[in-house]
């Protein structure tokens, strides 16, 4: 009887130790999707299933506070005669924060009001994302080269003040390199690490692990060598493991090279489910609780997911989006050309 009661027990075990180990398989989402007319939306920053904020184009700044049954949208004008193109957005415990591309670079602290905390002007000015540490106080936006290393700015006491970190600071970063504006995800931090993704002429990562006092540059195998080929968006499940993704804007249906995994904190990457779907991607995010196994992407060319961290994926959806943020296992918000969804997987 003992020996009985131990085999069913261990048969048990093994079989809940499978189960645990399993991978979940995603067939169906649903999508509810929001109108925005004639605001493109790469920027959002998701608080949970009600609240989003969002930046787009033609200085429009807004947020939602009923999951979308409503939408608080303004118009922000610089000099009575610009309206700047937002494609950073960033949140701490006081307000939120925009980012303009182009020049000049243009950052709003936005609460009832909405305040220049930092600006820029260079021809060549162009700022891509923007991030807040989990502390609020420390925060950190990048853009593209102006002299012969990356732009980047930082702030010290929760966006009041931003500074922009010289030269001598930085790696230096060859011609025709820059970042991509695609879906503010080109940077990622975890405690005091940050990593951030390049494309162009080089596909690299650069990385601080001391909240951006030193740097280093770390070479990646993703297709690189003119303006629309790189790395799009990046994302750590934890310190270790990571995944980078873009590919060709300019041919968005290829594939090759444009996907690649890290186990290691971003010292070395592994091209996966190379030549094979996704093809171009602007946007790729771990789900929560995942275990590192469960990703979506998602680009011009539709949203796919997969349940073996990056080596085989399942298109589940043609719809077209910049980004996707999620809340937990079975809810994410998007954002694209003139829409934001609120997506549910079931």
């Amino acid at each position: 009887m003992k020996r009985y009661l131990i085999i069913i027990s261990l048969t048990f075990i093994f079989l809940s130790c499978k189960q645990e180990q399993a991978n979940r398989e995603i067939t169906n989402i649903d999508l509810e999707i929001f109108k925005m007319d004639s605001i493109s939306i790469r920027a959002i920053e998701v608080i949970d299933k009600n609240i989003l904020f969002f930046a787009g184009s033609n200085g429009k700044t807004g947020r939602t506070l009923d999951s979308g049954k409503t939408w608080d949208i303004q118009t922000i004008v610089y000099q009575d005669s610009i309206n700047p193109n937002f494609r950073s957005i960033a949140k701490n415990k006081n307000a939120y924060f925009a980012l303009s591309i182009a020049n000049p670079a243009l950052l709003y602290k936005i609460t009832n009001t909405n305040e220049i905390v930092y600006t820029e002007n260079h021809e060549k000015v162009f700022y891509d994302s923007m991030k807040f540490f989990s502390n609020g106080l420390d925060g950190i936006a990048v853009g593209d080269p102006v002299d012969n290393c990356p732009s980047i700015i930082m702030t010290h006491d929760g966006g009041d003040t931003w500074k922009k970190l010289s030269c001598d600071q930085l790696p230096n970063f060859e011609e025709g390199e820059a970042f991509f504006a695609a879906s503010n995800t080109n940077i990622e931090i975890i405690n005091n690490t940050v990593w951030i993704a390049s494309g162009g002429a080089k596909s690299r990562i650069i990385k601080s692990t001391d909240r951006g006092n030193t740097w280093k540059v770390i070479e990646t195998p993703i297709i690189q060598g003119n303006g629309p080929q790189g790395i799009y968006s990046i994302d750590f499940y934890d310190e270790n493991n990571g995944f980078i993704i873009g590919g060709d804007y300019s041919k968005a249906n290829e594939n090759f090279k444009n996907k690649a995994v890290t186990k290691d904190g971003g010292e070395t990457w592994k091209i996966v489910a190379d030549n094979k779907n996704p093809n171009y991607k602007s946007c790729v995010q771990y789900i929560p609780n995942g275990k590192g196994k469960e990703i979506f992407a998602v680009g011009k060319t539709g949203i796919s997911y997969s349940n073996d961290a990056g080596n085989t994926w399942k298109k589940l959806s043609d719809e077209d989006f910049y980004s996707i943020q999620f809340v937990n296992e079975q809810f994410a918000w998007l954002s694209g050309h003139e829409k934001i969804a609120k997506m549910m997987i079931r």
